[in-house]
C-alpha cells in the first residue's frame, strides 16, 4: 500500500485513508517514542484486544477501554477480581472477550514484577530496539526478530496475548521502531523524534 494525501494534501502511510480519525492517530501518536509507562501497558493491551479485529474498532472504543481498565493503571487493574471481570463483560463500551479481559489483569499483575524487577517497563521494552539497519522496507512485514524475541521473554514471565504479531504492532505504535512509508511525511518527524528521545535505562 502507497501512501494517500492528508488533510493538508501531503502524503501519509496509506492506511490512514481508511477513516478520517486514523490521520490524527498516525500524525500524533503512531510512531512517536514514548517512556510513559501506563501508555506503554495500555497500548499493549490495546493490540491484545484486536488481535482478530481491526485497529478501527479498538480505536473507536479507546476511551471506553481506558474508563473500564482505570486508564490502564497497571497497579489499579492489578487488583481487579471476579466481581470486575463480570462488570467488564457486562460492559457493551469495550470487547467484551473473557479471555483478553482476563489477560488484561494478568498482565497488569506480570507488569508490576516487571518494575520491581526493571525500574520501568520501559526501561525493558526498549532494551529490545532493534538497530535500524537490520530493519526491512517500512510496513513489508507483520513480526521481527526483535519482536518474536520480545514475545517469547513476555510468555515466559506469564504475560498472556501477546504473541509475535501483537508485539511488533506495539512496537510499531510506540515507536521502537519507524514503520512510517518512506514517502510518508511523518517519517522524517518521527526520525527526528526518535534522535532526540533519551533511552530509559533499568534502575540500578
Amino acid at each position: 500500500m502507497g501512501t494517500v494525501p492528508g488533510p493538508d494534501g501531503l502524503p501519509r502511510c496509506g492506511w490512514c485513508g481508511e477513516i478520517s480519525e486514523f490521520f490524527p492517530y498516525h500524525d500524533n501518536e503512531w510512531g512517536f517514542p514514548v517512556d510513559d509507562d501506563i501508555r506503554l501497558f495500555e497500548k499493549l493491551c490495546l493490540e491484545s484486544f484486536q488481535s482478530g479485529l481491526s485497529w478501527r474498532t479498538i480505536l473507536a472504543k479507546r476511551e471506553n477501554f481506558r474508563a473500564a481498565f482505570a486508564h490502564f493503571d497497571f497497579n489499579r487493574v492489578a487488583q481487579f477480581d471476579e466481581a470486575d471481570i463480570e462488570r467488564l463483560l457486562a460492559d457493551a463500551g469495550i470487547v467484551r472477550h473473557r479471555g483478553k479481559i482476563e489477560a488484561v489483569i494478568n498482565n497488569a499483575r506480570r507488569a508490576c514484577e516487571l518494575v520491581e524487577r526493571e525500574g520501568s517497563l520501559a526501561a525493558y521494552f526498549w532494551q529490545f530496539e532493534p538497530d535500524e539497519r537490520d530493519l526491512p522496507a517500512p510496513q513489508t512485514q507483520s513480526t521481527s526478530e526483535a519482536s518474536i524475541a520480545l514475545s517469547k521473554e513476555l510468555k515466559k514471565q506469564g504475560w498472556k496475548f501477546v504473541g509475535p504479531t501483537t508485539v511488533y504492532a506495539f512496537m510499531q505504535a510506540m515507536g521502537l521502531i519507524n514503520d512510517h512509508l518512506d514517502d510518508c511525511v511523518y517519517r522524517a518527524k518521527v526520525a527526528e523524534a526518535r534522535k532526540a528521545f533519551k533511552r530509559p535505562v533499568k534502575a540500578r
